[in-house]
């Protein structure tokens, strides 16, 4: 089986915040199993370097756009190495092969006949002399009354023309613009219009979608999917490669969705692969991101897909809902965020992504709350499953000198095992990810409730044959939580496996044990109570700050 595996592109005008990494953490935990799995797993991401919002930032802070990407990025892939995302590559959309393969990509949809020029009324900003990109007009969108950009409303997720908008504002003076002609390239979206109708019904049958996808996508598909620019007068991006249009950009609508094509095909240009090997009919394509960027991944990307004549369409469409900050809608320009670096620096990877996980926004918003983090750390993490492992090891090291006994494993909590592998993997598969770990977390306050049960430290002096089977079994379960914990939970997975000498990971029931423990070290340290009030007073002062 070959899975591909693309992460949302983050723009590379601002940190990273935990309701970006809540709705990327879905791909590395895909990732992660399917290579246990030992199935061929390409996963891919990169950083947006050409969008609007750099050059905004860039106009803002008197600098260059070059440095603003280059800061953004380097700043990402540190986040990215700490919470322990397994990208096959993680590159950039001002690379090289990027521009390059980009091109190549409009050429040939020129080629197919999906390309046509069209001149069409632009916003145009006299003061600043310039057109206005899509981003650079703010007003109020037309459909819902919102405040919008040019390009979308976040509110009611209505792809829109800057010219619909009522009350336009140029971004960078705040002026009215005016309506000036220009030139531009359209792609012919509504070619694909029945295509697409049919392949969200084959998604639907499948269930291979989040309803939120299926949802939005239908809609647009009701309203029809209009013929949209796909070059536009931008100060940064891939340029047109056509006579003429040496000044124009290849808009986002091709440029940046192409993304998971280009790192695909640089991927395998780096390892001597053909990407015939890995983008075809039968392989499975997982699309990661948040619910602000489905119709991108449902309605665009695969019209391209289908004007390239480009397999596979996506089989799984993983959306998540959005994430609150403490009851309130996340806003970086009112700093009301928890930053990435920040959380990283103070905070331990895999208590992020266990919260992140097991609140995760899937089918609805999800809270993020200091007090509820604190306390899933102390309780779930530390003390139900640390506790586990570490009170069986210790009770190990104290009777039986850090040897593992040749006990028979308890043979109803190996099936009880065995049936998690397989629950699990089908969770995990159709994108069940917070139900998948809720099971592996039930196992383990069992796993607790067996131990208590049993009564070693009574067996252990009473019958010394009873104690080794309670003690082989509780280490079976520890050796089976290191690798159904691994694509959720890798450091400490890592961990256990280091303690006890393991091999790398598989997905399945693993029924040899070690011999001996090497070492024994805490998974977690306990959290105090009183960092809640602390980061939540941060927090505030931040966003009063902004």
């Amino acid at each position: 089986m070959t899975v591909l595996i693309g992460g949302a592109w983050p723009y590379a005008n601002g940190s990273l915040h935990l309701g970006h990494i809540a709705a990327l953490l879905p791909g590395d935990i895909l990732a992660r199993y399917y290579r246990q799995k030992g199935e061929k797993v390409l996963y891919v991401s990169g950083s947006d370097c050409n969008g609007t919002p750099i050059s905004i930032r860039a106009n803002q802070e008197n600098t260059t756009i070059e440095e603003i990407a280059n800061h953004f990025h380097r700043e990402f892939v540190e986040c990215f190495q700490k919470l322990g995302f397994t990208y096959d590559l993680y590159t950039r959309t001002d690379a090289t092969h990027h521009h390059q393969s980009v091109q190549e990509i409009f050429l040939k949809l020129l080629e197919n006949g999906y390309l046509y020029k069209k001149s069409i009324e632009q916003a145009y900003c006299e003061t600043d002399q310039q057109f206005l990109p899509d981003r650079f007009v703010e007003g109020v969108c037309p459909n819902c009354g919102a405040k919008a950009r040019g390009d979308q409303c976040d509110n009611c997720s209505t792809l829109l023309d800057p010219l619909v908008l009522i009350d336009k504002r140029c971004k960078i003076c705040g002026n009215e613009p005016i309506i000036k002609e220009t030139e531009h390239f359209y792609f012919s979206f509504s070619q694909f219009q029945q295509a697409l109708e049919a392949w969200v019904n084959q998604a639907k049958q499948h269930n291979s979608w989040r309803e939120n996808a299926i949802d939005l996508t239908e809609r647009y598909l009701k309203e029809g999917v209009p013929d949209r620019a796909v070059t536009r007068d931008l100060p940064n991006g891939v340029a047109v490669p056509i006579a003429g249009f040496e000044n124009k950009k290849i808009y986002v609508w091709i440029e940046a969705v192409a993304g998971y094509l280009t790192a695909s095909m640089e991927w395998a240009k780096q390892h001597g692969e053909q990407i015939e090997e890995w983008w075809k009919e039968d392989t499975i394509a997982y699309y990661v991101h948040g619910k602000d960027n489905i119709p991108f991944h449902t309605v665009i990307w695969p019209s391209i897909l289908l004007g390239l004549r480009q397999s596979p369409l996506p089989t799984h469409i993983i959306s998540n809902e959005y994430l609150t900050l403490e009851k309130r809608k996340l806003s970086t320009s009112q700093n009301w965020a928890v930053w990435a670096p920040y959380i990283l620096s103070r905070y331990d990877s895999d208590s992020i992504r266990y919260f992140l996980t097991i609140n995760a926004p899937e089918n609805r918003d999800t809270d993020f709350s200091w007090r509820e983090f604190i306390y899933s750390h102390n309780g779930e993490l530390l003390g139900a499953y640390g506790n586990f492992i570490n009170r069986t090891l210790k009770f190990l090291e104290k009777f039986f000198e850090n040897r593992v006994p040749k006990g028979e494993v308890n043979e109803a909590i190996q099936k009880v095992t065995e049936d998690l592998y397989e629950r699990v993997g089908e969770q995990i598969e159709a994108g069940h990810f917070k139900q998948a770990l809720e099971d592996i977390f039930n196992y383990i306050r069992q796993a607790n409730k067996y131990f208590d049960q049993e009564q070693p430290w009574l067996q252990v002096k009473q019958d010394k044959f009873s104690a080794s089977t309670t003690m082989a079994t509780c280490m079976y379960i520890i050796c089976n939580l290191a690798q159904l914990l691994h694509p959720f939970l890798p450091f400490s997975a890592e961990k256990i496996r280091q303690m006890l000498q393991l091999e790398q990971s598989e997905w399945r029931a693993q029924r040899d044990l070690p011999k001996r423990i090497l070492f024994i070290e805490p998974l977690f340290e306990r959290l105090d109570e009183g960092l809640i009030d602390e980061e939540y007073d941060r927090l505030m002062q931040a966003s009063k700050g902004s």
